[in-house]
């Protein structure tokens, strides 16, 4: 069983920047493949960010790269969403997941765990 806690959202003016952060409480973090997906209020849950838990390969959805960096640190057993250029458009519940497959980063139905999300409000 894999817990995950999410923390660091907040109400931000667009163009600022924010720092997620999501703990797993697991006993081997380094095998787990790790993602950040948000849904904002009427819409359905999008991919944001992946890092694979072998190499650390990165993964963006189009709407956020060059502006979003997604990091671990294995040994605090922690996964980083350093989000930069903060627009409107980045307001919703983001949330941190966990999978055991390498494959299908993208597709939420690949992961097996999910943390409680945090809020992120950006105003214009």
């Amino acid at each position: 069983q894999v817990q995950l806690v999410e923390s660091g959202g907040g109400l931000m003016q667009a163009g600022g920047s924010l720092r997620l952060s999501c703990a797993a409480s697991v006993r081997t973090f380094s095998i787990y493949h790790m993602g950040w997906f948000r849904q904002a209020p009427g819409k359905e849950r999008e991919f944001v960010a992946a890092i694979s838990g072998s190499d650390s390969t990165t993964y963006y959805a189009d709407s956020v790269k060059g502006r979003f960096t997604i990091s671990r640190d294995n040994a605090k057993k922690t996964v980083y969403l350093q989000m930069n250029s903060l627009k409107p458009e980045d307001t919703a519940v983001y949330y941190c997941a966990a999978r055991w497959s390498g494959s299908d980063y993208y597709r939420s139905g690949a992961y097996n765990y999910w943390g409680q999300g945090t809020q992120v409000t950006v105003s214009s």
